[in-house]
């Protein structure tokens, strides 16, 4: 973690900060160039948009596909008030932002929220795989 590093997730956990007195989520992430030009910055904004996907980090890994080539893309560090949920980490993962870093984890993100919160939708499978297979099969070769 360098004095830079700590400098810009200052600025992201203060967008998290302007999210919340928005009446957002508190989240805040920017995106850095190589040499150190901040390219874009967003905060939560899934309550006043009506989105439950206005991530920050999703918002900004479509940007980053959207504007930047890949090579850019690979050159690029994403600072973060939160650990990217599976959502936002699959984004970032195709957009192919080349680093990541962030404030708090989500264990330590979850410990900061009542017990219970967000539980979570209960998964069945996987399942039918000969079926679903067809369709998948050779796509990615």
């Amino acid at each position: 973690m360098t004095n830079d590093d700590e400098q810009f997730l200052r600025r992201a956990i203060g967008l998290a900060a302007k999210a919340r007195a928005a009446g957002n989520p508190p989240f805040g992430s920017l995106l850095v160039g190589p040499d150190g030009e901040v390219l874009a910055e967003d905060m939560n904004t899934s309550i006043s948009d009506s989105d439950i996907t206005a991530h920050p980090e999703l918002k900004l890994a479509r940007w980053a596909a959207r504007e930047l080539t890949p090579e850019a893309a690979a050159t690029t560090i994403m600072y973060t008030s939160c650990q990217p949920c599976g959502m936002c980490s699959a984004a970032i993962e195709r957009s192919g932002l080349g680093r990541v870093v962030f404030a708090l984890s989500t264990e330590q993100l979850s410990g900061l929220k009542p017990v219970g919160e967000n539980a979570g939708a209960r998964l069945d499978g996987p399942a039918l795989y000969d079926e679903a297979r067809v369709p998948v099969e050779g796509y990615y070769v």
